[in-house]
């Protein structure tokens, strides 16, 4: 299936690890342009090495704190600039720590929302303009699956990734008949650099457990997420808009 994809000028938020980098890996695959971030030069410089390898498109790397309204207003602008246009822009962020909800105080709630839901609305409000003079576009954002099934602990993250929720559904309606789609997409446990920080030396047993506790058997691969976005962002996407995408491996057994 051709995506058309090729010649596409895409931005991947928070790409020089993990899930972010293998959406842009998979988009530069398709044959886009791709833009990525990240806050560590190193890493962000291997990352670009490694998007790069992955198909004929250029690639831009910015050192970017997504935090930032006016960096990641002016790293969008940049993109836009250096590639011609803007199709697709995927907003990611970090995670935010695990815990009862009353062990938090109302600062770290504060925090969560500025580091878990601004960095969506910023920029998505910034590409605005540039996918409306497109008149073809697709937004991604990438959330957890705590935003359908919150898991114990999961406090921090759900009240600020919900808003994320609300706020893709407000574009919708924003963007209208204008050819841009909105999407939100809910992953749970995928196999990422992260775990190994989250779990230590027990990394592998925690996410056997986690495995087998799922219906498919297995941790998800950041590849899984990265095609998934890649469809998403795809022409044969264009009917699809407005919707919340699980991919958790069927880890929620909510019928809604």
């Amino acid at each position: 299936m051709n995506l058309g994809l090729a010649g596409k000028a895409a931005l991947v938020a928070a790409s020089s690890s993990g899930i972010g980098l293998a959406v842009a890996k998979v988009l530069a695959a398709e044959g886009a342009d791709v833009s990525i971030c990240g806050r560590d030069p190193e890493r962000l410089a291997a990352a670009h090495k490694e998007v790069d390898a992955c198909g004929p498109g250029r690639v831009l790397s910015r050192s970017v704190d997504l935090r930032d309204e006016d960096a990641a207003a002016g790293w969008v602008s940049e993109t836009a600039d250096t590639f011609g246009a803007l199709h697709v822009v995927v907003t990611n962020s970090g995670g935010v720590p695990f815990g009862p909800v009353e062990d938090f105080e109302v600062a770290e709630y504060r925090e969560a929302v500025n580091d878990n839901l601004l960095p969506h609305v910023s920029l998505s409000l910034a590409a605005a303009p540039q996918l409306r003079e497109a008149g073809w576009g697709r937004i991604v954002m990438i959330t957890s699956e705590s935003v359908r099934r919150p898991h114990p602990g999961s406090g921090l993250s759900s009240v600020a990734r919900l808003g994320v929720l609300g706020f893709a559904k407000g574009l919708v309606d924003a963007f209208g008949a204008s050819g841009v789609t909105v999407n939100v997409l809910a992953p749970g446990f995928h196999r990422t650099p992260i775990l190994d920080v989250q779990y230590g030396d027990e990394v592998e047993e925690r996410l056997a457990e986690v495995a087998a506790s799922l219906p498919v058997g297995r941790i998800g691969r950041a590849e899984d997420l990265g095609a998934l976005v890649a469809f998403l962002a795809s022409e044969q996407a264009a009917f699809v808009t407005g919707t919340v995408l699980l991919a958790d491996g069927g880890n929620t057994r909510a019928i809604v």
